[in-house]
């Protein structure tokens, strides 16, 4: 053994550029190996899209960095990946958490898994009550059987996804072809043929059919209240007086002969303006601004004047102006960038679990132009477009840091929060979907009526209560915010979350945010529960609970819980 070695030795020592070049291709092999594993041991979309993979992909997209970040930032990412599975909570969560990190370890804390929770489950089956399975439709591409909005996904597209796609934008029937596509329209325009011929499977759930070739599987969607007042791709906004200076307030508007609702927001659309303004046979199109805010809308009565090119539909009069938002997108709020300094002062966006932390993300960041930061790393959130989800919370890089920390210490680590407050009795619904569906996705029916639930309410509503006491307690310069107000007047309550952060407010920027103020992290109404899940005894629980949290706020000289919370 020793003489191959030595000559091998003599060998190098008389050819040393070959010596290098041996330890180069080593180092390289084993670099690619290491990334390999990293994207491999966690499976691909299909197989759950498990934290672990995020993690180690994130890791590897910042060694191939290491040349020109350094050393330290490699440091961080094991860090930031030993604590991103950190709950703080009360000493008799403890149990709770420790589930929680399990979860975390198959994949199921903030990751985006679409129907985890659904698989090996027919599509028929699981959603017989809120989406009917029409059956298979002929699909021509010069003339299509649903004529409305359609996105295409050739990784992840499943039949829950497309449903809940068509459902939030208002359709009545959503289809799925080539097993990638997705469509969505008012009405069938296409005869129906057998159902052998949609035999396609999904690309992001090989346990479901989406269509075939040139065929589609039709799924009639029961809307909410909310979606139902949708016309196509346009979203009905109401009914509104005449402006002042309406050449001021909507800079575009021409004549339409036999005008429609159709012909006013296709104009619109294509002179890429957000709002499309019915007037009787005039059509004006712009922005939502001061001068058209869309903030006081008149009774609906006053603009029944009919279309003369459809007589089903309104189009107003000179006064009163039919108004409908385009999906054109307003890019005056678009813009976002990390702070040009470092921020004296950290800013906790905190709330319980579910509350609406992700979705006060994305309109914080809108309105002020800042990305902003988290306690956590969640890679799918950064994959989003929160590119503040990458640096450290302490990095003082962003606007505000997302945290559901409880603990004192944690607490005081921050000089200034927002406390984000959600009804419980949604909040923890809210949660209980994310922890088995997903940011945007539903628990499973064998979750709501196993154990999971009751388990779940029983660890999870306490921290409820606490999570609040614990903020307004220790909290610095606290600025409570209730999810539900924030719905009611976006406007208001946004400007005055904006103005604590310490920015100017922008009124026209605060105008184009409610015109996108869903984003990407909404569940649409499609797959609500058909019966309440709280049992007599957990409502008595977690009324006692919103009774000690509305005394709380008010003995600090707080507004209390908003009258829906409190037990009727």
């Amino acid at each position: 053994m020793a003489k191959p070695l030595l000559k091998l030795q003599r060998y190098f020592r008389r050819k040393p550029v070959r010596f290098f070049s041996f330890i180069l291709l080593y180092l390289t092999a084993g670099s690619l190996v290491f990334l390999h594993s990293g994207f491999v041991g966690g499976g691909g979309p299909g197989a759950g899209g498990g934290r672990n993979s995020v993690v180690a992909s994130e890791t590897g997209s910042r060694a191939s960095a290491a040349g020109t970040r350094g050393l330290g930032i490699m440091s961080r990412v094991f860090k930031e990946t030993r604590r991103s599975g950190r709950r703080y909570g009360p000493p008799w969560m403890k149990r709770a958490r420790q589930e929680g990190q399990e979860t975390v370890r198959r994949g199921g804390h903030y990751t985006n898994n679409w129907n985890r929770a659904l698989k090996g489950r027919s599509a028929k089956e699981v959603d017989n009550g809120r989406a009917k399975y029409v059956g298979c439709h002929i699909d021509d591409t010069q003339k299509r059987a649903l004529r409305g909005v359609s996105f295409f996904d050739y990784k992840k597209m499943t039949v829950f996804r497309c449903q809940d796609n068509c459902a939030e934008r208002g359709y009545m029937y959503a289809g799925l072809e080539f097993g990638a596509e997705c469509y969505c329209g008012h009405k069938i325009q296409a005869p129906n043929t057998s159902d052998s011929e949609c035999n396609m499977e999904c690309k992001g759930e090989k346990s479901n059919l989406c269509g075939g070739a040139n065929r589609l599987s039709i799924y009639r969607l029961e809307l909410s209240q909310e979606s139902a007042r949708r016309y196509g791709s346009a979203i009905f906004k109401g009914c509104f007086h005449r402006p002042d200076n309406v050449t001021l307030a909507l800079p575009f508007s021409t004549v339409i002969q036999n005008m429609s609702v159709d012909k006013c927001v296709d104009l619109c659309t294509e002179k890429e303006k957000t709002l499309a303004v019915l007037a009787g046979d005039r059509c004006h199109c712009g922005f939502p601004t001061p001068l058209f805010s869309l903030h006081e809308p008149e009774d609906e009565g006053m603009c029944l004047s009919r279309c003369r090119g459809q007589e089903f539909e309104s189009c107003g009069s000179d006064e009163y102006f039919v108004v409908y938002q385009t999906q054109v997108q307003d890019n005056r709020c678009m813009d976002r960038h990390f702070l040009p300094t470092r921020a004296k002062q950290l800013v906790a966006l905190a709330s319980f679990p579910g509350a609406g932390n992700t979705w006060a993300r994305h309109l914080i960041e809108l309105a002020t132009g800042f990305y902003t930061g988290s306690y956590y790393f969640d890679g799918s959130l950064y994959n989003k477009g929160f590119k503040g989800e990458r640096d450290h919370w302490r990095s003082g890089r962003t606007i505000c840091i997302k945290t559901h920390e409880s603990g004192r210490k944690e607490i005081e680590s921050f000089d200034t929060s927002v406390l984000m407050i959600r009804n419980p009795y949604k909040a923890l619904m809210a949660e209980f979907n994310r922890k088995y569906g997903g940011h945007i996705g539903f628990a499973s029916q064998a979750h709501w009526k196993g154990k999971e639930w009751p388990e779940f309410v029983k660890n999870y509503a306490p921290w409820w209560a606490s999570h609040t006491l614990d903020w307004l307690n220790y909290g610095k310069n606290v600025h409570v915010v209730h999810f539900e107000n924030v719905k009611r007047d976006l406007f208001s309550q946004l400007k005055g979350m904006v103005q604590f952060l310490g920015l100017i407010v922008s009124e026209e920027r605060l105008l184009c945010v409610e015109g996108q103020k869903d984003g990407n992290f909404k569940r649409s109404g499609l797959r609500k529960l058909e019966y309440d899940p709280y049992t007599p005894e957990m409502r008595a629980n977690i009324n006692e609970l919103i009774r000690t949290v509305d005394a709380s706020l008010r003995k600090r000289n707080i507004s209390g819980v908003p009258e829906e919370y409190m037990p009727r």
